[in-house]
């Protein structure tokens, strides 16, 4: 599950597992430590966690008080439990969105002051990849077609006061018709554009750690298919 809480990458392992040897220079066992935010600094990995903790943590992140963290691990004895524990915490959302390739050049867009890519809640009934071909078009006024999915995201916001998990679909897309692409500005997007890899990776400095998982997903995937 890749869960993003504030836009900081949360990995819910299972019990007895552990981070990747270089991943992390803090760890905490939830039976013996106390979990606050002044533990919370910089690559942290929480051992033999309960839902309990997990809740805690969630809290203490997805709070509007600036953290030192930037990557959490915490192993849950529970983890199946995960998934029903979100939803009972979170109000999900479904959503589905797309990495759009034309030949070298992947399409960007410019929202809210950062680098995004196109994407969408999915309307009650549709299919999500349909979702991500409609909103794809909507927000970008393109004609693509729809590949393979390449991962989903999971990541929080706040709206109205309430606490939102979006789960987004994300689909390779292949451009068929650019000819009117427009940014669409109801959408707030202020700007569209074809970017090459080394483009990618400066636009990326001004982003989202979600949407950097989804490049770096899509990377691994060009280096298996080399």
């Amino acid at each position: 599950m890749n869960l993003f809480v504030n836009d900081i990458p949360v990995a819910i392992l299972k019990q007895g597992s552990r981070p990747a040897k270089g991943e992390i220079n803090a760890v905490l066992d939830a039976t013996v430590d106390k979990i606050t935010k002044a533990a919370l600094i910089n690559h942290v990995w929480i051992k033999n966690a309960s839902i309990a903790d997990l809740g805690l943590v969630l809290d203490l992140i997805n709070s509007k008080v600036p953290l030192q963290l930037l990557s959490l691990s915490i192993s849950v004895a529970n983890r199946k439990e995960i998934k029903a524990y979100l939803r009972k915490k979170f109000n999900v959302v479904d959503a589905a969105g797309g990495l759009v390739l034309k030949k070298d050049r992947i399409l960007m867009i410019y929202r809210l002051k950062r680098w995004d890519l196109p994407k969408g809640k999915r309307d009650p009934g549709e299919s999500f990849r349909a979702t991500a071909e409609r909103e794809v078009n909507e927000e970008c006024n393109i004609k693509v077609e729809v590949g393979q999915r390449l991962v989903t995201t999971w990541h929080t916001y706040t709206m109205n006061k309430n606490n939102m998990l979006k789960r987004t679909r994300w689909y390779l897309m292949e451009l068929t018709d650019d000819s009117k692409m427009r940014p669409e500005e109801k959408e707030d997007i202020e700007d569209l554009r074809w970017m090459n890899q080394k483009e990618v990776y400066h636009a990326l400095e001004n982003s989202y750690n979600s949407i950097r998982f989804v490049f770096s997903s899509y990377y691994a995937l060009e280096k298996t298919d080399a």
